[in-house]
């Protein structure tokens, strides 16, 4: 009797339309399934067109071509012999489904629809497709003429249903059919379905792999049985990144698994299993024996062929093996840099063009960079073919083989420091000394004449000169002066980008690469159209605090020694004058709040669904050993305040590498307004009311009684840093003047240097012009809101 089945699930790097190439992907993919020894190969959700293509499901056409692509997988020799599960798209009585087609030596056996769709984090499923609702019930399928002529098939079974073999019994859940508290696999289990078959579209997270493996784990370990999770890995055209991590496991053990990150397009898994060993399992749960007794039956489609081979008895098993996770770190250094390459080679560009600050977020879009050119290396010194080619088409040389990383990011990669007078001399040798140890082609320009000139525009028609705060003038002059830099910077960043392979001799141009952090766009800390404008953004959805960790990390890994400095160095803007040569500038006081402070404000507004006034109430007890209730209202105020006069910025934010969970997005993943009534009265008003029921007597009382492990101060919570925020730091934006007028309220008017809110006391920050302005007393608040107005500022960083 044969007992060994040896099964292959498939990472696949699909690509959205490509179906020339998806098509060469799956053969190949089978084709290396097949070679391992292998009877069964499934692959991931939506194979044959890509997952993302989003309204092209709308397009009869796209229908059109899966079936073409699945008519040559059909009369392909390497699916011979082989029992062939593929995802595609199918419409069914009009109605367009997520399926699964099962396949075996030209004949379609199983069409299986979706029955849960996905629709939160970046899913928008049921956009597209519709769930299959008729539980265990299987319809005829007429399938369309194409296909009949080949498999002499006029319909065949569509609906939920099984795969039975003359040894064993296939299941099938697609994705979120994991995830779903109702998940199939236990209803399968229990009527002896022992290979349970998965194909996923499941995009990275950082620090959120271990959930996927804990759920196919678990998925054998209460019922027993084989689970085969398939994943799709790259960018297939959209800001995610499909994580791979595609598995075996059994009874609860993994026993083979892929790689999280590659450049390898195809990757095929393999695994012995003993269907003996199911079958013990089960039996000895004695509990889920009496439930499997009594359960429901599927409609069970028979194929007469059998997975395991009689002469296969002596081959080995393969036995349960440990999954060693990446850290944050490693997941930041590895996601985006392949994400990049994708990307790259896809788009038909040469390479890459970043404005370099010398700060640590550009610093740690040009380390991503280095990163990416060390996978190439090791793909190809590893003898992948498919990343060579791609490295000479891009360069333009049919010859070149890069041989050290330094040298391919000099091919790949152009830097420039776009300093002005308000630049210091540190910042300037910072970013040489960084593209000097990665190889980047740098360059140093300076932007002083163009701001004269597009200032001389602007005096020659009004007759004023606009100046600086430091200088006597107004928060708008100097907040206009500032944002006139950094805008210029973005038109000189894509003017370059267009030229530099003109000038190196080269056909194409750059992809202009964008460096502002999550926190920044959460909180509006950017100039609309400046640097933080361009075509992608490898760290748009990681935090400061991770991008910190992140440069430690790799100052060791990729031997980068300026790294130390960049990092030990106080973030900045550099857009007002320097004072005796020194920086008058930095961002945390520019937005009154520190970068760890922002992560808790970003995780709470968005994991934990809090608006203005939950947030408040979770956050006076988290920060109660540092701040007073009064500070911690103050606080959160200041945030949504922010928050909702600078939402308007997200609409235009370069697309970024989805990793941060509480990423404002606003193409997909984050839905919001982006014209807020920034007063938030009603909320606000909540908060004072609830303030006024924390008494200071009783709020110390309460705090004393406390014990000091239950205290979490401002910003240590979800921090990578693990080092707690001092009581000056984070509270620093509390200790200017306080000013109180009931009558005044603010808004999207412009006074310089001024904030408060209706009927309280609220200490500011005068230095803060970033905060918004007081409205005059009497002015009707609906007629004072200026669409579009900058009320914060930034360069690259």
């Amino acid at each position: 009797m044969g007992r060994k089945v040896t099964v292959a699930v498939c990472t696949l790097n699909q690509w959205a339309l490509d179906f020339e190439g998806n098509l060469h992907r799956i053969l190949q993919s089978i084709q290396e399934a097949k070679e391992a020894g292998a009877s069964f190969r499934s692959g991931p959700e939506l194979e044959i067109c890509g997952y993302s293509c989003e309204d092209h499901f709308y397009e009869s056409d796209t229908f059109l071509h899966c079936w073409e692509v699945l008519l040559e997988l059909l009369i392909s020799p390497l699916c011979k012999d082989m029992l062939v599960d593929v995802g595609m798209p199918v419409m069914h009585k009009n109605v367009a489904y997520n399926c699964r087609v099962i396949f075996y030596n030209r004949k379609i056996l199983l069409i299986r629809p979706k029955l849960m769709m996905c629709e939160d984090g970046n899913y928008r499923e049921s956009r597209w497709f519709s769930p299959w609702r008729k539980e265990r019930v299987v319809e005829d399928y007429y399938l369309p003429r194409m296909i009949s002529t080949y498999t002499g098939q006029t319909v065949v079974p569509f609906g939920d249903a099984v795969i039975s073999t003359r040894d064993t019994c296939i299941g099938f859940e697609i994705c979120e059919e994991l995830w779903n508290p109702y998940s199939t696999h236990i209803a399968m289990g229990f009527d002896g379905v022992e290979l349970i078959v998965n194909g996923s579209g499941s995009y990275m997270e950082l620090r959120k792999a271990y959930v996927t493996v804990d759920l196919v784990k678990s998925a054998t370990m209460k019922c027993g049985g084989c689970y085969l999770f398939s994943n799709l890995r790259g960018c297939d055209g959209q800001r995610i990144y499909f994580n791979g991590c595609s598995c075996i496991a059994v009874n609860g053990d993994i026993v083979n698994r892929g790689q999280q990150f590659a450049l390898q397009e195809v990757e095929v898994v393999v695994a012995t299993i003993d269907l003996e060993d199911i079958r013990a399992y089960r039996n000895a749960i004695r509990s889920r024996s009496h439930m499997a007794s009594t359960s429901a039956s599927y409609p069970r489609i028979q194929v007469d062929m059998a997975l395991s081979d009689e002469k296969g008895i002596g081959l080995p098993n393969c036995q349960p093996i440990e999954w060693v996770y990446h850290s944050p770190e490693e997941e930041i250094s590895l996601g985006p840099a392949c994400w990049m390459w994708d990307y790259l080679r896809r788009s038909g560009q040469g390479g890459f063009f970043l404005p370099l600050s010398g700060g640590m977020d550009s610093t740690s879009v040009a380390t991503i960079v280095f990163s990416m050119c060390h996978l190439v290396c090791d793909a190809i010194q590893k003898g992948d073919s498919k990343v060579l080619a791609d490295v000479r088409r891009i360069v333009c040389d049919g010859e070149y083989v890069p041989t050290k990383p330094q040298e391919l990011c000099g091919r790949l990669f152009v830097t420039c420091y776009m300093g002005s007078e308000n630049s210091s001399q540190q910042t300037k040798t910072r970013a040489m000394v960084l593209a000097e140890q990665i190889g980047s082609y740098h360059l140093t320009i300076n932007i002083d004449v163009a701001v004269s000139a597009v200032l001389g525009i602007f005096t020659a028609v009004s007759g004023l000169v606009p100046k600086y705060a430091s200088r006597g003038g107004s928060a708008r002059e100097s907040l206009a002066l500032q944002n006139v830099q950094a805008r210029l910077r973005m038109v000189l960043a894509y003017l370059f980008a267009q030229l530099m392979l003109w000038v190196r001799n080269r056909s194409g141009g750059l992809l202009v690469l964008g460096s502002a952090n999550v926190d920044e766009s959460l909180r509006g800390y950017v100039t609309k159209y400046d640097c933080s404008s361009a075509d992608i953004n490898p760290i748009g959805g990681i935090s400061k605090t991770d991008l910190r960790a992140f440069l430690i990390y790799a100052k060791k890994k990729f031997n980068v020694p300026v790294l130390t400095d960049i990092i030990e160095a106080p973030p900045t803007a550099e857009l007002e004058p320097l004072q005796d040569g020194h920086l008058a500038q930095t961002d945390e006081k520019d937005m009154g709040m520190t970068y760890q402070e922002l992560s808790v404000f970003g995780r709470l507004r968005k994991q934990n669904k809090c608006g203005p006034f939950s947030m408040f109430c979770k956050l006076v007890h988290m920060w109660r050993d540092d701040c007073t209730p009064e500070q911690v209202a103050n606080k959160v105020k200041h945030f949504f305040r922010c928050y909702a006069i600078n939402r308007h910025k997200m609409t235009v934010m370069t697309p970024s590498y989805h990793a941060e969970t509480y990423s404002p997005d606003d193409n997909r993943y984050d839905h919001r307004p982006f014209l807020y009534n920034a007063q938030w009265t009603w909320q606000f008003r909540a908060i004072d009311e609830q303030l006024q029921t924390l008494g200071t007597a009783q709020w110390e009382e309460q705090v004393n009684k406390t014990a000091p492990g239950q205290r979490v101060s401002p910003g240590l919570q979800g921090s990578s840093s693990g080092s707690k925020t001092s009581n000056a730091t984070a509270s620093k934006v509390l200790k200017d003047t306080t000013v109180s007028n009931a009558n005044q309220q603010c808004g999207y008017y412009e006074r310089p240097k001024r904030l408060c809110t209706a009927g309280t006391n609220i200490p500011i920050n005068t230095d803060d012009s970033h905060k918004g302005v007081v409205v005059p007393a009497g002015v009707p608040l609906n007629s004072i809101v200026f669409k579009g107005r900058e009320i914060s500022s930034s360069a690259a960083e």
